[in-house]
């Protein structure tokens, strides 16, 4: 997955993000050695991702968590909010990692869209959480 130029990221059986390559790290602003792992309650205040009105994507309707549950590849279009505020609009493909135990996690690619992201809310709300300190939430939401 680190030799991957397309971004990537693992999640383990319950949803922990355990690792995300340089090319996520690209996209996202930091590295996976600035962030560390990240749990699935974690994720919405991070990342997003976002969908086309700037609302959080539920846990359950991810690509990823759907992979992981149904054991079959799952594919949706959304936003990626990174560190710098910036929302990212990707194609994510999401595959479960099977053995012979049952699924051990899954991986996500993600495939940087050219296309506008709908979500200047969202990059507004991030930017005045962040010269407050604090992790940006999409729509102006409170904490």
């Amino acid at each position: 997955m680190s030799a991957l130029s397309t971004p990537a990221f693992l999640v383990d059986e319950g949803g922990l993000l355990v690792f995300y390559n340089e090319a996520a790290g690209t996209l996202l602003g930091k590295g996976f050695d600035e962030v560390g792992h990240v749990g699935p309650n974690e994720w919405g205040s991070l990342f997003g991702p976002y969908d086309a009105a700037g609302e959080t994507i539920p846990y359950d309707d991810l690509p990823v968590v759907r992979a992981v549950r149904a054991g079959r590849p799952a594919h949706a279009t959304f936003g990626v909010r990174a560190f710098d505020g910036h929302v990212h609009k990707v194609e994510c493909s999401a595959f479960p990692i099977l053995t012979a135990h049952g699924s051990q996690g899954a991986i996500a690619i993600l495939w940087p869209v050219e296309d506008d992201f709908p979500a200047a809310s969202i990059a507004t709300a991030a930017g005045a959480a962040e010269s407050n300190g604090a992790a940006p939430r999409p729509n102006g939401a409170s904490a």
